[in-house]
């Protein structure tokens, strides 16, 4: 049943993934709902609400543009399932928004593969990246990917290892200015925490075990098939189904050392996980386990919504 729907992208899909995703940014403001609003903060929920959907359509059109999967629909519900899962990730503006530049990283990274315009895509894909980190400050540990582009997409060229840098470069000397014009300092545009924290404790609730458990064991178990079928991708699309792979693994040391572990730093891993997982239902031949294999992934977030 659930199969049926979203095995080729059709309209009604979206709007499926739209109420989801609504659902998952009304629950995590049901405090918000009890009170009455001011006319501003209901205007910024809106634009917050916005950036989750425009997140989800950017996701999509990266997975399209790329075929990092079939003409299905699976990796955008499954996206929306996650906000659902952990509900905090739409409550961060600043990791929704960091999230959404790294997005737009990855997609100048994935379209390295044509090798046209190798030097502008490299310089645009580390300044998104030096964007998302002065919303999110360990953000800038997908500077990796990029520096890993060049190995996986580009050639030797000296002058294309120099230009990530400048890119970083050009994003902090304009936030330095900014900062120091606006406040004096120079950092203090971004005042997001640079520190790391070990402390696990915050996930000691059933909701989040359930929910982490959940994203890890079918994100480590769909990893291992989709590692193994990467080299029957076509030679040319290969470099970028590595990519994802190296993002997620970026994704997860950020969670490890996250120094505010609230839930809303797993935002990072929800795409990379989600065209993970998407391969895997791909493969999986037989009707009724990728029934039951997708109705635990839908049926699991609801769940969580009343514990």
């Amino acid at each position: 049943m659930i199969t049926s729907i979203f095995n080729k992208s059709k309209p009604i899909n979206f709007i499926i993934v739209f109420f989801i995703t609504a659902l998952a940014f009304i629950t995590a403001r049901t405090g918000l709902l009890d009170n009455p609003m001011a006319l501003g903060i209901m205007f910024k929920q809106l634009a917050v609400f916005a950036i989750c959907i425009i997140t989800i359509l950017l996701f999509d059109f990266i997975i399209t543009k790329n075929s990092l999967t079939k003409s299905n629909n699976y990796e955008i519900l499954l996206f929306s399932l996650f906000l659902l899962t952990l509900v905090q990730t739409t409550n961060n503006t600043h990791i929704l928004l960091s999230n959404f530049f790294l997005l737009l990283a990855l997609r100048r990274i994935m379209s390295l593969s044509s090798q046209k315009s190798v030097k502008s895509k490299l310089f645009d894909a580390a300044l998104w990246v030096a964007v998302a980190s002065v919303f999110y400050f360990w953000a800038i540990l997908f500077f990796a990917a990029v520096i890993l582009s060049l190995i996986l997409y580009t050639d030797n060229n000296i002058r294309h290892w120099v230009l990530p840098f400048l890119g970083v470069g050009t994003v902090l000397v304009i936030a330095m200015s900014v900062s120091i014009l606006c406040y004096g300092d120079y950092f203090e545009i971004s005042k997001e925490s640079q520190s790391i924290s070990y402390d696990f404790s915050p996930y000691n609730s059933v909701k989040f075990l359930v929910a982490i458990t959940m994203l890890l064991s079918f994100g480590i178990w769909s990893s291992i098939f989709y590692l193994q079928n990467i080299k029957k991708k076509k030679k040319a699309s290969r470099a970028s189904f590595k990519m994802v792979i190296i993002v997620a693994v970026i994704a997860f040391i950020l969670v490890l050392q996250a120094p505010k572990k609230n839930g809303s730093e797993f935002l990072f891993l929800f795409a990379p996980l989600a065209i993970i997982i998407t391969n895997y239902i791909e493969t999986i031949e037989e009707k009724w386990f990728k029934e039951v294999f997708l109705a635990v992934l839908v049926l699991l977030p609801f769940v969580l919504l009343v514990l």
